[in-house]
């Protein structure tokens, strides 16, 4: 991302025009790469003329990089055409695994952080990076119950995963957040020990609680504004690593432009002030007393 970078929107095809038209500072926009991989069309050259005045960046939901086999060929290639064609600031993917045996999955799934699923892992990274020619950001994930056989705890997990492959890590807030409420750990004390010179972006959304079991299971839903505990959270970690290119997040309930670039200038308000070193009572940016 350039150094005057702070945060963005997730660009849906309603907002088009108006993320044509818009000249906040900083802006920038991420899409979901699948719904660009194309030769051409109307969506392309939509994505081709806001990335003549903003920064962009591609959001892979489906290489499956956690899964028992390779990522699938075809798809690389579409999507390494799509990078030549836009050159987009920054590509990034999820650490999980959502196809098996042909079969491809509606969701994002976690996975036994095992010995065995880190080589495979590190593998599929390299297959990644090497069929883009760029580094890549890798989303830490969200959690939903316990899985037996881990080898690893999870930042262990991804700093090895780092070291060997060179990627770099995409730091989902929201993700955290609802991971340390439905498995029952520190959220801020995971945020202190993530890799803060790995993260080449962050996330912020959304969540709900699960319609049968309420506050019990919170679901990572991107269709929601962003909750308070999140933005103490992400305060928090800026405070700690620095002004990083963060995102807005929604993929459901989309509201209007004007209310996803209200969220996204409350990050950039907070961003400013860590660059600057300056104190902010937490109530500014969460709305919230402290």
């Amino acid at each position: 991302m350039h150094s005057h970078t702070l945060s963005g929107v997730g660009l849906k095809p309603e907002h088009h025009e108006d993320a044509l038209a818009c000249r906040s500072e900083g802006m920038w926009f991420e899409v979901h790469a699948e719904n660009y991989l194309v030769a051409g069309g109307p969506r392309v050259r939509m994505l081709e003329a806001i990335r003549a005045t903003h920064p962009l960046s591609l959001h892979g939901v489906s290489l499956s990089l956690a899964s028992d086999a390779a990522p699938d060929a075809a798809h690389l290639e579409r999507l390494g055409a799509l990078v030549q064609r836009l050159e987009p600031a920054l590509v990034s993917e999820h650490l999980a695994w959502s196809a098996w045996n042909g079969i491809s999955v509606p969701d994002l799934l976690a996975f036994p952080r095992s010995n065995d699923a880190l080589r495979r892992i590190v593998s599929n990274i390299d297959r990644m990076q090497s069929a883009l020619g760029r580094k890549v950001a890798i989303e830490n994930p969200s959690h939903y119950l316990r899985i037996n056989g881990h080898e690893w705890d999870e930042i262990g997990f991804l700093k090895e995963m780092v070291r060997r492959t060179g990627c770099g890590l995409l730091l989902d807030v929201n993700n955290v957040y609802v991971s340390s409420r439905n498995l029952g750990f520190d959220a801020s004390s995971y945020l202190d020990d993530f890799p803060a010179e790995s993260v080449m972006e962050i996330h912020l959304a959304g969540h709900t609680v699960d319609p049968a079991l309420g506050e019990s299971l919170l679901i990572d839903s991107h269709d929601a504004p962003i909750a308070p505990e999140v933005w103490r959270l992400y305060r928090h970690l800026v405070e700690r690593i620095g002004s990083r290119p963060t995102l807005i997040e929604r993929d459901g309930n989309v509201p209007a432009f004007d209310t996803l670039l209200s969220e996204c200038h409350l990050a950039s308000t907070e961003l400013r002030r860590v660059a600057r070193g300056v104190a902010c009572d937490a109530s500014e940016i969460a709305g919230q007393p402290s």
